[in-house]
């Protein structure tokens, strides 16, 4: 079986040193998506699932720091390492105060990028940022993605993908607002109105399903998204 590539985020926009850092990467196995700005990064990030974000501090449109505090509102592990140029420590500071894993000042070499890189994912993994056996606790359930089944004691609850793939989603945000953009271009695709309709068929669903724990609660945030609060 293909070893699952990791995918990098690359924001950085200067365009020789982005190509050679898409370029090195991609010889060492690593599958990178290169924008030029901070809007066209987030858009990236919006429609694809990335396992980790190299972010220039400076960049037009949409600077690096604000960048980061909008992936952080949406995914609180995903490893960020910001870049730049300057190397006064306020600017360090307010990178680590946004939720950054680490930080490199340019110049810097590609090989100590990459194992500065390899090193944050080794750490995130041991934390159990991800879950190999995507088996998530939702209250009295247990929610087994890869066989897409929901269960509580004894009585099973087959879901079909896409169900499974909205709950996974829910669960990796667990008592955080899921922006139902954010669901809708990862699992649909689209953001559009149709189905947008059709995403909330599915939460209303999953509010059945679950709706035997009194501890848990899937809710509608107006105008945001949805939210899947675990009461402990």
């Amino acid at each position: 079986m293909e070893k699952e590539k990791i995918k990098v985020l690359l924001a950085e926009d200067d365009k020789n040193l982005g190509s050679v850092l898409k370029s090195y990467f991609e010889a060492k196995d690593y599958f990178i998506t290169l924008c030029a700005n901070g809007q066209e990064a987030y858009e990236a990030y919006i429609n694809e699932t990335y396992d980790f974000c190299i972010i220039d501090v400076m960049m037009p449109v949409k600077d690096g720091f604000t960048l980061a505090k909008e992936i952080r509102n949406i995914d609180k592990k995903i490893p960020i390492l910001f870049l730049t140029a300057k190397s006064m420590q306020e600017d360090k500071l307010k990178g680590f105060e946004i939720g950054a894993d680490d930080y490199l000042t340019k110049p810097f070499s590609m090989e100590e990028l990459l194992m500065r890189m390899q090193a944050i994912l080794r750490r995130t993994k041991e934390k159990s940022g991800r879950n190999k056996d995507n088996i998530f606790k939702i209250g009295s359930y247990t929610f087994d993605y890869n066989r897409q089944i929901l269960k509580l004691k004894e009585k099973e609850q087959k879901l079909t993908s896409k169900e499974s793939q909205l709950l996974k989603l829910l669960c990796e945000n667990a008592n955080e607002v899921l922006d139902r953009r954010i669901a809708l271009n990862k699992i649909w695709f689209d953001d559009s109105y149709f189905n947008a309709r059709s995403m909330d068929v599915y939460v209303t669903k999953l509010r059945k399903y679950l709706k035997e724990d009194s501890n848990i609660e899937l809710i509608n945030v107006h105008g945001i998204g949805f939210k899947l609060i675990i009461n402990i």
